[in-house]
């Protein structure tokens, strides 16, 4: 079997016949990183260096493993019996197995996925008597992994509350719970198998001398933990094959720590980095603006992508005067280069927030495209949407027996299994719905939806919407939960969705008309589901940009690049925030092949009101000669000039919309010589007294005469 190491550049083939010495390799985008790793094992193993049970080699996915283990075979004569290669999961699994009675495990230990330990932790919530108001389950769960993933035992909990004391004895309790039925679940793996190296010495000599190569895939997604149980095996003859990419860690939210990387640099006393630049994706064109926009980032390695395919085409750039105006024109442009041979599945529309999808899924579904929503559920599927749905359909009809199902304990509020069983065989004894039979207990959840039918009686589709997402305990709940910014997200779009919803057909065939929650409700069941193209048919690719990581598509639009979108508004208040929505841009942009596309609004649905926006700091980042603009306003000729220092853009008032006062109108981008950029969010008078309000992002929002205020158009 040959190893084709005449195919591999220059770098790739300096990365793969490295003498024995630690090293780090920083893998670009489409550089060919697992060539190169696969390559390495085989050269490593061919050349007689070691044998397979030499080499251990970690990475994140399954898949990644799997692909990794085909084409180390497919290079070696024979199976490469004792290679262990796998995720870090996996590999801690192995080693558990092999060395349970040292670790505390029965041999037949069972593993909890995330389901199966949220139904642990709510048995042993019930055991304990804990007040779920107080303490949900789900934080719970939350609070006992991150402490594991910060390698951290319920005994070694700072504590700096009562809250956090009795956190500290749930975890503890937890924990004493599953060791006593022999479980354990995902994060008590890796800290298992850590705690069982760290302590026994023997053991970690063993597996320091039989893995002298230790090869780790997507290093710039390690955690904390996992860097301190790849570190106990290291010895005086080991050799640590790094291989990442900082300008693509996008996963702080779960834990990866990007500076691992610097960290192995200075650790590890790496002799030689190698830069893997040569990209074998994208266009010319696309690598300099991605490389142009990361180079705002500090504190990177550094590197620099290039190509020797050519230029390519410009990067296309387009600003709509609303995100359903930007739906339509990207809907239009999809059909067109699908007339023009493009297929679908070679096409992919990355948005930053899931929210963003209900819009454009409503422009494809209203023009017959078929599509796929990646790595997620269609806008009307996601959980939290089903609930809000079925509140409003009780609302609307509350005998409604499934809403009253879906959502009578959600969020919780003591109804248990054997109080809606009970309920139930009432309703069936009396012919009756859930919600007429409703007493003790349920009572109180029949009482908040008449109190919601009261409170939304007569009131616009948008505000029914918005106060039974409020009222009933949706968003609150959400608060709680880890990663429920999202779900919060899609719920603020569901009332957008019912802020633009114009239905025709709201008349039927009596000569009545359909109320409109019951048309909106009509609306929402229709596009949910059947839509979706099915498994292997040809559709266009929806997904977060989150999903996108190790994709790449012949076109890629980028969506709503706004200030506060994308860069988020939540980046402002984060450690290293902007820097990682930067480098989330970065991985959108070079998941293009052939030809990208950004686009932004200058209007947006935010909680049911429009919201006027500031284009993103990125596109002002990105090189003007990279771009071809596809919107009059910001030609390749007029140069671009908002201040993109501002974080936030306020909601416009309902009172000041479509308003024009002294030539100036609202939604207007100014530009003021104390100022800087901004845009104007309310306007009033007239003559002499005309006034306008101006949001300057970073200087705030300020009042100006217009008479002397000294503005000119941005």
């Amino acid at each position: 079997m040959s190893l084709h190491l005449e195919l591999l550049n220059p770098e790739q083939l300096a990365a793969v016949t490295l003498p024995d010495e630690h090293a780090l390799i920083l893998a670009g985008a489409g550089s060919g990183k697992t060539r190169v790793l696969t390559t390495r094992i085989a050269w490593l193993v061919k050349s007689g260096r070691i044998t397979p049970a030499n080499i251990l080699a970690v990475t994140f996915t399954n898949k990644a493993a799997r692909e990794m283990l085909i084409r180390v075979t497919s290079m070696l004569p024979a199976n490469p019996r004792g290679l262990w290669i796998g995720t870090f999961h996996g590999l801690c699994n192995r080693m558990l197995r092999a060395h349970h009675r040292d670790a505390g495990l029965p041999q037949a230990f069972q593993i909890l996925d995330s389901q199966d330990q949220l139904a642990a932790v709510k048995r042993l919530a019930r055991s304990m008597n804990v007040d779920e108001d107080r303490f949900s389950p789900r934080d719970i769960q939350y609070f006992i992994n991150g402490n594991k993933e910060e390698g951290v035992r319920a005994g070694d909990v700072p504590i700096a509350d009562e809250n956090t004391k009795r956190l500290a004895e749930l975890y503890a309790a937890y924990d004493e719970q599953c060791q006593r039925e022999g479980v354990v679940d995902f994060p008590e793996m890796l800290l298992r198998s850590y705690e069982l190296l760290k302590r026994n010495e023997i053991l970690r000599a063993h597996y320091g001398q039989r893995f002298r190569h230790v090869l780790i895939d997507e290093f710039q997604d390690t955690n904390r933990l996992q860097y301190r149980w790849l570190k106990l095996f290291r010895t005086k003859e080991s050799c640590f094959f790094a291989v990442g990419d900082d300008d693509q860690s996008i996963y702080t939210f779960r834990g990866a720590n990007v500076g691992n990387m610097a960290e192995f640099e200075r650790e590890f006393a790496i002799k030689r980095v190698v830069r893997l630049e040569q990209n074998y994706r994208s266009h010319g064109n696309i690598l300099d603006a991605a490389n142009a926009l990361i180079a705002n980032n500090r504190n990177r390695l550094g590197k620099n992508l290039w190509t020797s395919t050519g230029a390519g085409e410009l990067v296309r750039v387009f600003e709509g005067e609303s995100d359903m105006d930007e739906a339509r024109w990207l809907v239009e442009e999809v059909r067109s280069l699908s007339r023009d041979g493009t297929s679908l599945s070679n096409m992919a529309v990355l948005y930053r927030s899931n929210a963003q999808s209900r819009v454009l899924e409503h422009a494809l579904f209203s023009q017959g495209i078929s599509y796929r929503v990646y790595g997620g559920l269609r806008f009307f599927e996601r959980a939290e949407i089903k609930h809000a749905l079925a509140y409003l359909r009780l609302v609307a009809q509350p005998d409604d027996d499934n809403s009253f199902l879906r959502v009578a304990n959600f969020p919780p509020r003591g109804l248990g299994a054997r109080t809606i069983e009970q309920l139930q065989d009432t309703a069936k004894k009396n012919q009756a719905s859930l919600f007429k039979v409703a007493e003790g207990k349920s009572a109180v959840f029949k009482k908040l939806i008449e109190d919601l039918q009261t409170e939304t009686r007569g009131l616009p589709l948008a505000e029914i919407v918005g106060i039974v997402v409020e009222k009933s305990g949706l968003k609150e709940h959400y608060k709680t939960e880890r990663e429920g910014a999202d779900r919060i997200e899609n719920l603020d779009e569901l009332v957008n969705a019912a802020a633009t919803f114009n239905d025709d057909s709201r008349e039927v065939e009596s000569g009545e008309e359909v109320d409109p929650l019951t048309a909106f409700l009509t609306h929402a069941a229709l596009e949910a589901g059947e839509h979706q193209a099915g498994e292997g048919a040809d559709a266009l690719q929806l997904m977060t940009v989150h999903s996108a990581k190790g994709l790449e598509f012949d076109v890629v639009f980028l969506s709503g690049l706004e200030e506060g979108l994308f860069p988020h508004e939540q980046s402002a208040n984060e450690r290293d925030g902007l820097e990682e929505e930067r480098r989330l841009a970065y991985v959108a942009i070079t998941r293009a092949r052939n030809r990208l596309y950004l686009s932004h609004a200058q209007t947006r649905m935010l909680h049911g009101q429009t919201r006027y926006n500031i284009p993103s700091r990125f596109l002002e980042e990105i090189p003007q000669n990279l771009m071809k603009w596809l919107t009059p306003r910001f030609s390749k000729q007029k140069a671009f000039t908002p201040d993109f220092s501002r974080q936030t853009v306020s909601s416009l008032p309902k009172k000041s919309q479509a308003r024009e006062v002294g030539g100036w109108r609202v939604g207007q981008n100014v530009v003021h010589p104390k100022f800087g950029s901004g845009v104007i969010i309310d306007a009033e008078g007239h003559g002499n007294d005309a006034r306008v309000q101006v949001n300057f992002g970073a200087a705030g929002v300020k009042w100006l005469a217009v008479a002397m205020a000294k503005l000119q158009a941005a």
